[in-house]
């Protein structure tokens, strides 16, 4: 089995240029290292260095083994180094996963006095991972998932942070836009606006739609906000939202949010991360943040 130690002997021996040097260097003796070297060379089946008088010349396996060593040894420096820091409290990157288009305008909100507050801590907002976010968690490819449907899992905490309602946005002029509610029946004419997202995953369809057997006229994807809040003032469509977020864009467009229903859609933001994350000092802070932001 290669180990750490043989891909430290063959860089530093590579650098030193002799086994007697390298052995000093990483505080070995010379036999000890010689005979690690051959240990490998045995279980591996084939020579690393070749003796050219005094000197040694690696061997095409030998030069393979020095390219991964001079790749992976850093990296596992870098490993023990953060892992320190994390231990510590003091530092590290907090990888935020999105699962829900609309919360990246929300979450800027947090970010900004979130790295005033910690200047050694630095945000990587990751969103390939939507509706794919416990995966991701799982996998370790993000600390921290945004999403308003979470999937409790052991292993997994979630935190509801924010309380919002999902409304019906429709232009100014539209025939909706002074109704205390619209009934399901109300948009079979539409053309519904939405993120490119499956129906499956819409509130709208899953919370209010589909249960009343309606659908709506037509159903256009549009990736960016603005876009589609453009096409609602133009009338050319309506389309489903945070109530927060319209009212931000109504500041500026001419749009309205109708309430879904006399009840209306209440939904919440979650934060999730694993269960052996949940208490890093960093994390617990950008938690507590997003609880206060509105």
């Amino acid at each position: 089995m290669i180990e750490r130690i043989h891909l430290s002997i063959i860089q530093e021996v590579d650098r030193q240029g002799s086994m007697t040097a390298a052995a000093a260097t990483l505080c070995l003796t010379q036999p000890a290292l010689s005979h690690a070297m051959k240990k490998l060379e045995h279980l591996m089946g084939t020579d690393i260095w070749l003796r050219e008088g005094r000197n040694l010349r690696l061997t095409q396996a030998g030069q393979y083994l020095l390219a991964v060593a001079k790749r992976v040894l850093p990296q596992l420096e870098l490993a023990e180094a953060r892992m320190k820091q994390f231990a510590q409290g003091e530092r590290g990157t907090l990888r935020i996963g999105m699962e829900c288009h609309p919360c990246y305008q929300w979450l800027l909100k947090i970010v900004a006095p979130y790295l005033a507050a910690w200047p050694d801590v630095e945000v990587d907002v990751k969103q390939k991972f939507q509706f794919g976010g416990i995966g991701a968690l799982f996998g370790y490819e993000i600390d921290l998932l945004v999403t308003p449907d979470p999937v409790f899992k052991p292993g997994l905490h979630f935190e509801p942070v924010f309380d919002y309602e999902q409304v019906l946005v429709v232009g100014r002029s539209h025939p909706l836009a002074d109704q205390a509610f619209v009934e399901p029946a109300q948009l079979r004419s539409e053309a519904l606006l939405s993120y490119p997202v499956p129906p499956e995953r819409l509130d709208i369809y899953q919370q209010f739609l589909l249960p009343a057997g309606v659908l709506p006229r037509q159903h256009k994807p549009i990736e960016d906000t603005d876009i589609m809040l453009q096409m609602v003032a133009s009338g050319r469509g309506v389309a489903a939202l945070p109530r927060w977020l319209v009212q931000e864009y109504a500041a500026r467009l001419p749009i309205t949010p109708v309430r879904l229903g006399p009840q209306g859609i209440a939904k919440q933001i979650y934060l999730g991360a694993r269960d052996s994350d949940v208490q890093i000092d960093y994390l617990q802070a950008f938690v507590a943040l997003a609880r206060g932001a509105r």
